[in-house]
């Protein structure tokens, strides 16, 4: 089972100082033949991740289409 993620960005995550957020893919994430998710990591410092989600890739459009609204 691979655990590897890729990041594919990396934004700085304002308010705090070094924090940032991670977007990248996970593949198998639930084991060998699971679908691979988009992960989503945010810290507030450079040390540790404090949040993380796993979306899957069949439910990417419609959580990009809330977070829009939720910029509205």
């Amino acid at each position: 089972m691979s655990k590897e993620v890729l990041v594919s960005k990396e934004i700085s995550l304002s308010g705090t100082q070094g924090g940032t957020i991670k977007i990248g893919s996970l593949q198998e994430p639930y084991g060998k033949d699971s679908d691979s998710v988009v992960t989503i990591a945010v810290s507030l410092s450079s040390s540790e991740t404090d949040w993380k989600i796993h979306i899957p890739y069949s439910d990417l459009d419609k959580v990009i289409q809330a977070l829009k609204e939720m910029k509205k």
